[in-house]
């Protein structure tokens, strides 16, 4: 999933102060204020949401349900959507532990209280955002994601427009420019959600490759210069077999942030660099999926997706490099050269090596769960160490899966109960002899 916030500012979570040598009834006042204060729902949810958004889910959720909680209690003070606030937190919470099945039981609950998304964001977590969310953990996908995408977009015009006649007022207002830059971002967003299902779990529709070309020219239009769009369109090239065009709207995609900060808000989440990387490599622009690559390492030097595509595009980089070398050697181009190319051949390859290794590293270390992806590296690993030799240091790394090595120790010990039982028999041969030659 591409949605959701990726070291933390303490609060919530700090030591408690010693006690006062204060009496209950010395105490000042404000101090009873202070935990009423503490166990109002909407500082839970403030605490919460601050927990999340510096990657500390696991915090943030005791808060949230504790706010859920007190939401749900009957009172006068609370409307009977009081608790849709805490129900969306506690979905996007469970996004982040990895546990789709409590989000998307939060989400529900949310759309069961504002089914048509009337509520407004501003009065309490109304809107788009938890059908859009339910589209991405719908269990069954293909249609029912397409449904709920289509709810969350229909929600999403009426938000742009709304705020696009509050533009053409005299008075321009700084913060209704940039709300309707966001909706328009979310909106393009969801659009390339929708093709992404018509190109994946739909791609058997007779009508999915002309409704993708409808799709991502409307997100080009909301979001000209948003580089999801242009990431999305280059997806469909490549599908399309139209390379040449693929690769133009990735670059275009690249401009659009590359030389930007990290905390630039036009620069793409780390999943959706990470699917670009991808795209880069099957547009056989390794060059650029490295530079990419090496970026989100910088950022993040623990994933092992990263790693792992990184380690794969320089062995194409290497792979392309020797036989452009070959040709232009068999072509009778100068032989001058060949001596240097092999050399940059032969070090993209260790480069490849390194980054191979390090996703294996981070692989176990995480117990990460893609066995496909692990059986490429260390396919990788083999050929590599073929090419370029074992590298010092790293030879003892086992790349084996615990099955694998479960597998290795059972024959090792069959071929040692092998040889004591050879052992055996030619000790009998040579007894045999021995008594053959005695009584001979």
């Amino acid at each position: 999933m591409e949605r959701g916030t990726r070291k933390g500012n303490g609060k919530g979570n700090g030591k408690s102060k010693p006690q006062s040598a204060l009496t209950r009834s010395q105490r000042p006042a404000s101090t009873s204020a202070s935990n009423l204060q503490k166990l109002n729902p909407s500082t839970l949810l403030a605490q919460a949401t601050s927990l999340l958004h510096t990657s500390q889910p696991a915090s943030a959720a005791p808060l949230a349900l504790r706010a859920l909680n007190a939401l749900r209690q009957p009172s006068p003070l609370h409307s009977p959507t009081a608790s849709l606030p805490a129900l969306n937190l506690l979905g996007e919470i469970h996004i982040e532990l990895g546990e789709p099945d409590t989000a998307r039981a939060y989400f529900l609950e949310a759309i069961s209280l504002d089914p048509e998304g009337l509520i407004p964001e501003s009065e309490g977590s109304g809107g788009a955002e938890k059908f859009l969310w339910l589209a991405q953990l719908s269990e069954e996908g293909g249609e029912e994601s397409v449904r709920w995408y289509e709810k969350g977009v229909g929600l999403l015009k009426r938000d742009v427009f709304v705020l696009e006649e509050a533009q053409k007022g005299k008075i321009k207002k700084e913060g209704v420019t940039l709300l309707l830059e966001e909706k328009r971002r979310k909106l393009a967003a969801a659009l390339c959600g929708v093709v992404e299902v018509y190109m994946t779990d739909l791609s058997w529709d007779p009508t999915a490759e002309s409704r993708c070309e409808a799709l991502i020219t409307e997100a080009l239009l909301f979001a000209p210069s948003f580089p999801e769009p242009l990431q999305t369109l280059a997806s469909i090239r490549i599908s399309q077999i139209r390379l040449d065009e693929a690769r133009s709207a990735l670059l275009r995609s690249m401009e659009l942030w590359k030389d930007l900060p990290p905390e630039d808000t036009t620069v793409p989440d780390f999943p959706t660099r990470i699917s670009l990387a991808r795209l880069l490599m099957e547009a056989e622009m390794e060059e650029e999926a490295l530079e990419v690559l090496e970026r989100l390492v910088s950022e993040d030097d623990g994933c092992v997706e990263a790693w792992y595509l990184g380690g794969w595009g320089l062995w194409l980089m290497g792979g392309k490099e020797g036989k452009e070398g070959k040709e232009r050697k068999e072509g009778g181009k100068g032989d001058g050269g060949g001596g240097m190319e092999e050399e940059e051949r032969k070090a993209l390859l260790k480069e490849s090596r390194e980054w191979i290794l390090n996703c294996l590293r981070l692989y176990e270390m995480v117990g990460y769960e893609d066995e496909r992806m692990r059986e490429h590296a260390v396919e990788l690993t083999g050929l590599l160490d073929e090419v370029v030799g074992d590298a010092d240091g790293d030879g003892d790394l086992d790349v084996r899966s615990e099955e694998e090595e479960e597998e290795g120790e059972e024959e090792e010990e069959e071929g040692e109960e092998e040889e004591e039982g050879d052992g055996e028999w030619e000790d009998e041969i040579q007894d045999g002899d021995g008594d053959q030659e005695m009584h001979g």
